[in-house]
């Protein structure tokens, strides 16, 4: 079986892939101070728990932490005994193109949810990835990833302003009953939230217009379903995008290989 791994600046995502579906998901916080062995404590006795008799034979890894990489390697080629597919790295085979100004690097993370939503939803997308940042990536008719925008994430502008200014507390965000809060809490969940609904129709809107094509708007992220309770910000949710574009990748690398 697949094991796949997606390390993100705040969480790491493992799954396990039987080649029809996501058998198990396991989330843990990102440290570049974890060890293989630790990791590999962590992920068998969840495995155990669950009863999940599975054989890793293969593993495939997108991070955005390149300290963590190495231990991922380790534990793969120590425990599973397969040298693992690391998304961005030369040996690793995309089966979209990359349309950017030379030199530039693109996070290993809007590669593979370029890659999975073209799998999923066709040409012609913008993927709204809501993480650490908000991410908005291009999906061009025939699949290539032709760039995007980068936005601070919203869990980063609450905690900026709790930190930036003494009298603001910090808080979740949710949905608030009225734009105009009448205490200091509502006042900036109102503001995260409104401003984020109106920067994520504003980006697309325009994003859209550029580009002068129907456009889908694929949202991923544990934040998306949030926004959309308001407006039909966006035509789908797929909560395993980059998940999925994993499997996608591997699979065209194995096939390639």
């Amino acid at each position: 079986m697949l094991l796949a791994i997606d390390c993100g600046n705040t969480n790491t995502v493992f799954s396990i892939w039987d080649g029809l579906r996501f058998v198990a998901t396991w989330r843990t916080a990102t440290d570049h101070s974890r060890t293989a062995d630790q990791y590999y404590v962590w992920l068998s006795t969840l495995m155990a728990f669950q009863k999940i008799d599975a054989v890793i034979t293969d593993v495939i890894v997108s991070s955005t932490v390149p300290r963590v990489v190495y231990n991922l390697r380790v534990l793969s080629d120590r425990y599973f005994n397969t040298r693992p597919i690391v998304v961005g790295k030369p040996e690793c085979a995309l089966p979209v193109a990359v349309r950017v100004d030379a030199g530039t690097q693109v996070g290993p993370d809007r590669l593979v949810n370029t890659v999975g939503g073209f799998d999923l939803y066709g040409g012609d997308l913008i993927v709204v990835d809501f993480g650490t940042a908000t991410t908005f990536d291009v999906v061009a008719s025939d699949g290539a990833y032709e760039g995007g925008v980068i936005a601070p994430g919203v869990n980063l502008s609450l905690l900026a302003l709790h930190q930036a200014a003494a009298a603001l507390p910090h808080v979740d965000i949710s949905k608030p009953q009225n734009v105009i809060g009448t205490n200091t809490v509502a006042c900036m969940q109102s503001g995260i939230f409104w401003g984020y609904v109106g920067l994520v129709k504003e980006i697309c809107a325009r994003i859209k217009a550029e580009r002068g094509v129907p456009m889908k708007i694929i949202s991923t992220g544990g934040l998306a379903p949030l926004f959309q309770q308001t407006e039909e910000l966006f035509d789908d949710f797929k909560d395993d995008l980059t998940m999925h574009g994993l499997t996608v990748i591997y699979n065209y690398n194995k096939t390639k290989g």
